[in-house]
């Protein structure tokens, strides 16, 4: 399929990309086809199945409110984060549900989102099943779907059936300059004498004018700057049992007390970079408003890299933040058509492990990196993620994910600069890592892929 940079940055809400994002879309996606073929039957019950790791760690990411949400017709990019809570609380002192806002139907939510942890569909472990009612009890629709990360959904065939439903799509042998793998890019690069940033303008023409690409691009650095804004003044504690303390402000409060970017200690940027990424996972926990970048449990990694590159490097310029993004959604290209971005299919290594490589490349790229070098740092970015495992604890994106978040963009940064004194010539291509992640996902152990059933999900007491 032919993927775009504005499918890689996503505008969404928390806390998860795959379980909240996507569940809403899926659920609205639902509503809208229900509404579209009910005809003259009256719609009296719409319920949801969650399955596998929706069904493990659904509550802690909120996929049932985010279901619910969706089949009111609310949307992850446009839906007002502060009045979720009331608009929940009305369904739920009610038990009714406005469809689309349209057509009000009888919802008890107890029953009506049904978790089923221990269950899959096939094709992907995030699947979800809805199914609406007559008052009879006659089903009216029912349809499958798969959150397959990244916010991205697919549909699949009816109920346990085996597949999914082909997306409706434009294949990338249809773009201008299509690539599907690193070696892809890098001839492209040799052939046009270009930049991967330049590659994807060319692509990215396929669908809309230049001027709606740089406005696009506007649009999500902005709400990035605007999520760092907000979680580096907004205090509290997490949701959740386990009452997360929200640290950025006072990270914030501290280096602002030492002299500001200024300080004369010289960690002072990494400790910005920390601060940039701790603030942003800590909006997405707290079901704020993020870019999936290529997913919110990930969401801190490119933005913090990319605010690094805007505050602390001589130069930085609009332009800049363009081709970084562009450069970042290439990459993140490659790992969504050749492995996973979906902690519950490869666990962290291809939603941290993919942003670090994302934002790696990107940065290798604004500082004046070739192709070669670029490829050259998004390989290293992954190369030592590879196996790293998703185990929330208590099925929230919390323990660990917020500070995994602030160590892989310090990692970013690093490979970034390891490339750069490089001459991208190296022993393992970014094909290679690629390949291997995808392998090692494969054999991981299903306990430690977003199910909360193993790792420091199991070894953390819930008091």
């Amino acid at each position: 399929m032919a993927i775009s940079v504005f499918d890689i940055f996503k505008i969404g809400i928390g806390p998860s990309s795959s379980h909240t994002v996507g569940p809403m879309r899926a659920a609205r996606m639902f509503a809208k086809a229900l509404l579209n073929e009910a005809n003259q039957m009256t719609i009296a019950r719409v319920v949801v199945d969650l399955y596998g790791s929706l069904g493990a760690t659904g509550k802690g990411h909120a996929t049932d409110t985010a279901v619910m949400l969706g089949l009111a017709g609310h949307d992850p990019e446009t839906v007002d984060v502060s009045r979720v809570d009331a608009i929940l609380l009305q369904m739920r002192s009610t038990q009714r549900l406005e469809l689309l806002g349209r057509e009000s139907i009888s919802f008890d939510e107890e029953s009506d989102i049904r978790f089923l942890p221990f269950k899959t569909l096939p094709f992907h472990p995030n699947g979800m099943h809805c199914i609406a009612y007559t008052d009879d009890g006659d089903v009216i629709m029912e349809r499958s779907y798969f959150s397959v990360g990244g916010g991205f959904v697919v549909q699949g065939d009816v109920g346990e059936r085996a597949g999914p439903v082909p997306p409706v799509l434009p294949d990338m042998a249809e773009l201008p300059r299509p690539f599907r793998s690193g070696e892809d890019l890098l001839q492209l690069c040799a052939k046009y004498a270009c930049s991967i940033a330049d590659v994807m303008r060319v692509n990215e023409a396929h669908w809309r004018s230049e001027q709606e690409t740089v406005a696009g691009l506007e649009r999500i650095w902005k709400t990035m700057q605007a999520c760092v804004d907000r979680g580096s003044r907004t205090s509290g504690v997490l949701p959740g049992p386990f009452k997360v303390r929200r640290r950025a402000p006072e990270l914030l409060k501290t280096l602002e007390a030492r002299g500001g970017k200024a300080g004369v200690d010289p960690l002072t940027v990494m400790d910005y970079v920390n601060l940039y990424a701790l603030a942003v996972n800590e909006e997405n926990a707290a079901g704020g408003r993020v870019v999936t970048a290529p997913t919110n449990g990930a969401a801190g990694i490119v933005p913090a890299v990319l605010h690094y590159y805007w505050n602390f490097i001589e130069g930085a310029s609009q332009q800049g933040v363009e081709d970084f993004l562009l450069t970042a959604a290439a990459i993140g290209i490659l790992y969504k058509e050749n492995a996973s971005i979906s902690g519950a299919e490869v666990g962290c290594q291809g939603e941290v492990g993919v942003a670090c490589s994302m934002a790696a490349a990107a940065l290798c790229a604004v500082l004046g990196g070739n192709p070669e070098q670029v490829e050259n740092a998004a390989e290293i970015g992954m190369e030592h993620h590879l196996g790293l495992t998703c185990d929330p604890v208590g099925g929230l994106v919390q323990i660990p994910c917020i500070e995994r978040n602030a160590l892989a963009a310090v990692k970013a940064i690093n490979a970034a600069r390891m490339a750069l004194h490089g001459d991208g010539q190296h022993t393992v291509s970014l094909d290679q890592v690629i390949k291997t992640m995808r392998e090692t996902g494969a054999d991981m152990l299903s306990k430690y892929k977003e199910t909360s059933q193993g790792g420091l999900a199991v070894n953390i007491v819930e008091c």
